[in-house]
């Protein structure tokens, strides 16, 4: 029996990192578009997580229309039903011919699932995936196991941490 919680399996994502991996996912996604020239038409990201990700990968790959849709499944770490709270202009972003879906995670791949019925044809991008939801994500960056926690820069604030061994 271990002693250790849940979440304390944790890695830890400083803001160079997501930005790094980020620029990665926007690597992997250049020129992949449906269009002739390879290009994508639309970014949305998915709120909360997707935004900073989404962010810089449309910068990098000069997508200038962003887009978001809100989808709560979470409440601080339980997963629970993923509903939406707010859907992207479907005059713009149609069935997702061309549409970019940005998270910064897929974990079980619930979310993913109900953003998919809403945008069929999209292409899903995370920058982190754990096996589970993998299958939902045809790009991604990094695996990671299911049972691990993810610490996103915007949860965590710097604070002093006593060493190990001695005091001083």
């Amino acid at each position: 029996m271990s002693d250790r919680l849940p979440h304390e399996k944790g890695f830890h994502i400083s803001w160079d990192q997501i930005h790094r991996d980020s620029r990665a996912l926007a690597w992997r996604l250049d020129k992949q578009g449906p269009g002739t020239d390879g290009a994508w038409k639309a970014v949305v990201a998915i709120t909360r997580g997707g935004m900073a990700p989404a962010m810089i990968i449309s910068r990098e790959l000069d997508i200038r229309v962003v887009d978001t849709i809100s989808v709560k499944s979470y409440n601080h770490q339980d997963q629970g039903e993923a509903v939406v709270l707010k859907a992207p202009d479907m005059e713009v972003v149609g069935d997702g011919e061309g549409v970019l879906i940005i998270d910064d995670l897929v974990d079980t791949g619930k979310t993913l699932e109900v953003v998919r019925k809403l945008l069929p044809k999209a292409h899903f991008a995370t920058v982190y995936a754990k096996p589970k939801g993998k299958p939902m994500v045809e790009s991604y960056i990094t695996e990671v196991s299911q049972d691990t926690w993810i610490f996103f820069p915007w949860d965590m604030a710097l604070q002093y941490v006593e060493p190990y061994r001695g005091t001083d």
